[in-house]
């Protein structure tokens, strides 16, 4: 092995070359990031990351996020390179069709992938879930020689993360509790697609952070590896709290044309330029060809196998001193709930229906908090600055903070964004079920955090109160109108609108037992009145849509179709409805996802397809109920924002009274 293919130079360049050489084949992507950042991660992944390419879900390996994620090719570099099952044909597929390597990292494609990034913020805000989730586990599991959880996240980002709002909301936080786990590297090229940043982002980020009370290294070579290892070793020096390294980079290193500039960003370099960076470079390989002693030092795969090992043989010990504990953690991170829990779950349920109680559902909720988080220590709450409002606080709730970390409650401030992709990077470290609340208003906030739940399946639980213009007097600002069915219609997502008690407590259980996907569980502010059911009723709510109310007859003339506080005017208007000698249905449907996932059978059972005269009665969006009462049908639903003014005057001034829905099954019978 000669000196020069030893030298840490070299191993960066093989970086390059797969970033340029992908991002050229595929005609698409952003070389100068990869190119630019290749001399850290050469550092950090050789010298520091603690990882296992043969098992990438290892527990306790370390966390890495590249919340730049437009340059993608870094990491999918890195994982080839170390030995990951990422194939070079995975790396030539780059951008394409099914591919592992799709143009930004996204979780389940590739192996070592810790979380989708690509809006910017994300990343870094995944990153604070990820190590709030290590301070919080290790709090509660280990003990006293037995260090079990003890591992960093590391973060990788550029001033487009910096940029972006969200990361000013995450760092705060991250800062507030004191994630001396988290160490992010700050990728200071001063370029990002429109040139030069000096133009629009002059901020001072290091006083920034220090602010936030970081841990900040400024002025580091981002290619002298002497220098960033230095930096990394204070960083982990530092324990109380999180690190900022800001790197000194040039942007597309290597490219002799174009390094330095907004040119090498978010485009392909180009043949003649990519023959001038193997020149500048000294690579002297083709287009995806690594020398076999590049790969041979790149290798994590022994050294990740032996910490690993030596991890069991620890957790061995700790299993032997705390059985149960250990019993416990491999539960928790397994994500399965404890095996009582349906049954116990169940039977609250029904001792619900026994008992009934007009309360707002938001009440409900946090009953149902009461009754299942004592099953449940996985559970890892929050609010942003609403707890008193969206009443997520239950009895057995602890705050989580710097010096206190066991517990299992986050005071989230107002930071709607930054709690939802903190919950995100929670879910994805594992251990926790994580739920956050604010106003269903405030989803806006939050809305591509929300997305970002869904697309990569997390059980993210999103309690949203206020549900509606039942708000009241602090008017359309805090008004939902069109967000129930703007989380309806995202793929993955599980919204629920429960009508009482009952179906709020179901809610809750069937959002907590699903592991692949995210829920939203939206609750009112006004009392519902608990509606009566049978146990086959009370059985069907699962499906997300049940009659709740049928006259006697063999098949209905009308059904009236409703969710949360309006399933109560429904059930009003059906007796007078009935005493005009129609047949009539009511069919509360607190999840549309959930019914639609049933069988067509059921679904048939319960909106007969020969049944076409329907309403559909929601104080949200109108024009979301047409998949169910079709052209022919009629939908009481918000066509505007609302109004200030009390609820009571509110919902008769847009119609939503038991008179209104009388009147319009009379003129859809006899228009």
């Amino acid at each position: 092995m000669t000196a020069t293919h030893s030298d840490r130079k070299h191993l960066a360049n093989a970086i390059r070359a797969l970033s340029m050489d992908a991002v050229q084949q595929a005609n698409s992507g952003h070389p100068g990031a990869p190119m630019g950042m290749a001399d850290i991660a050469e550092v950090l992944w050789r010298d520091y990351l603690k990882h296992n390419p043969r098992n990438p879900t290892w527990a306790d390996r370390d966390r890495f996020v590249l919340s730049n994620g437009h340059g993608s090719m870094l990491i999918y570099s890195l994982l080839h390179l170390s030995g990951y099952d990422l194939s070079i044909d995975d790396l030539k597929a780059f951008r394409q069709l099914h591919s592992k390597t799709p143009g930004h990292p996204e979780f389940g494609y590739a192996p070592g992938v810790e979380t989708t990034t690509g809006p910017l913020g994300q990343g870094i805000t995944n990153a604070v879930g990820m190590a709030l989730a290590e301070k919080v586990l290790a709090a509660q599991f280990n003990r006293s020689g037995h260090e079990i959880i003890d591992h960093y996240t590391y973060c990788f980002l550029g001033d487009g993360c910096l940029m972006e709002g969200i990361s000013h909301e995450a760092c705060s936080l991250a800062g507030t509790l004191g994630l001396g786990k988290l160490i992010a590297f700050y990728d200071d090229n001063g370029i990002s697609i429109d040139g030069e940043v000096e133009g629009w982002f002059t901020d001072d980020t290091a006083a920034r952070f220090r602010a936030y009370d970081w841990h900040v290294i400024e002025a580091v070579d981002g290619h002298d590896a002497a220098a960033i290892q230095q930096a990394i070793e204070t960083a982990r020096a530092v324990t109380d709290k999180p690190t900022l390294i800001i790197c000194k980079t040039i942007i597309g290193f290597g490219a002799p044309n174009k390094q330095g500039t907004e040119s090498c960003h978010g485009a392909p370099l180009g043949a003649d330029e990519i023959a001038a960076a193997r020149a500048q470079l000294g690579w002297e390989y083709g287009p995806f060809e690594i020398p076999a002693d590049v790969y041979e030092q790149w290798s994590a795969v022994d050294a990740g196998r032996a910490a690993e090992d030596d991890w069991q043989q620890r957790f061995s010990a700790y299993r032997s001193a705390h059985p149960e504990l250990a019993d416990e953690l491999m539960r928790r991170l397994s994500g399965e709930l404890p095996e009582s829990f349906e049954q116990q779950a169940q039977a609250y349920i029904e001792q619900l229906q026994a008992n009934p109680a007009s309360i707002a559902s938001r009440k409900a909720s946090q009953n149902a908090l009461n009754a299942y988080g004592p099953l449940l220590p996985e559970l890892l709450g929050g609010s942003a600055d609403l707890a008193g409002s969206n009443l997520t606080l239950w009895s057995g709730s602890k705050g989580v903070s710097k010096d206190a970390a066991a517990g299992n409650y986050i005071f989230y401030g107002v930071r709607e964004f930054g709690m939802s992709a903190i919950m995100n990077g929670i879910a994805l470290h594992g251990g926790f079920v994580p739920y956050g609340a604010t106003f269903l208003m405030f989803m806006e906030y939050a809305r591509n955090a929300v997305r970002m739940a869904a697309l990569m399946q997390q059980r993210s639980i999103f309690v949203y109160t206020h549900d509606s213009i039942g708000l009241g007097e602090d008017g359309p600002t805090h008004q939902p109108v069109e967000q129930i069915a703007s989380l309806r219609m995202t793929p993955n997502m599980s919204t629920w609108r429960p009508a009482d008690q009952v179906e709020s407590a179901v809610a809750w259980k069937l959002a907590l037992q699903r592991k692949h996907g995210p829920s939203s569980l939206i609750f009112s502010r006004q009392n519902l009145p608990q509606q009566e059911r049978s146990a086959d009723q009370l059985a069907n709510i699962e499906r997300g849509g049940y009659v709740l109310f049928d006259s006697p007859a063999h098949q209905p003339e009308l059904i009236l179709i409703a969710t949360g506080s309006e399933v109560d005017l429904a059930m009003q208007a059906a007796p007078q409805i009935e005493a005009m000698g129609v047949a009539v249905r009511v069919v509360s449907m607190p999840s549309t996802d959930t019914f639609d996932a049933q069988p067509q059978s059921y679904r048939d059972t319960v909106l007969p397809p020969t049944v076409t005269k329907r309403i559909a009665v929601e104080a949200g969006i109108a024009d979301y109920w047409y998949k169910y009462v079709g052209l022919s049908g009629k939908i009481i639903g918000m066509q505007s924002f609302g109004e200030s003014a009390p609820a009571g005057d509110l919902f008769k001034h847009f119609g939503f009274t038991v008179e209104n829905v009388v009147r319009q099954a009379q003129e859809l019978l006899h228009g």
